[in-house]
């Protein structure tokens, strides 16, 4: 193999928690998203999870977890969670509070802890592909496992891309 996996903070989570999981390096293009993922990697954008952190009226952040082909509808998260209003940080604070940068984001290993909610239908995948913690690189694993070492809340706030509400 020409390019040695990263050992990122998020990899060493993994480990940590002895969970089993395959590595995936791919060509990273600039604002691809998980469409240019799936297509390196051979699988569909619905199992690849994209790791979004958002902020609440407060500043407060948050991540939310979301099929690579749908979007988030933050009016629905922020009145479940009883919240004026969720937008997503810009690149910068994201950046600053998952200890990542934007395009390599990964749920685990964040510099700052933050709650994290997940889509429901996630759960229900058998192997979902999640960020490892560097751009161009993805992690597959059990969604199981995900649920056990991010204990995330799972919601249903999910729309069809170009969907909006």
């Amino acid at each position: 193999m020409a390019e040695k996996t990263p050992v990122t903070a998020a990899v060493r989570v993994l480990r940590q928690h002895k969970v089993v999981y395959t590595e995936h390096l791919y060509e990273y293009e600039e604002k691809g998203g998980t469409t240019v993922s799936a297509r390196e990697l051979g699988v569909p954008e619905h199992a690849v999870i994209k790791t979004l952190v958002m902020e609440d009226e407060a500043k407060q952040p948050l991540v939310v977890l979301m099929h690579g082909d749908c979007e988030v509808s933050t009016k629905n998260l922020a009145r479940l969670l009883h919240k004026k209003s969720i937008h997503p940080c810009t690149p910068e604070i994201a950046n600053k509070h998952s200890g990542y940068m934007v395009g390599g984001t990964s749920p685990f290993g964040t510099r700052k802890a933050m709650p994290v909610y997940m889509e429901r239908s996630i759960a229900d995948l058998d192997k979902i592909y999640l960020n490892g913690g560097k751009r161009g690189f993805l992690v597959g694993l059990a969604p199981a496992d995900a649920v056990a070492i991010l204990k995330p809340t799972l919601v249903e706030v999910a729309l069809a891309h170009g969907e909006h509400g």
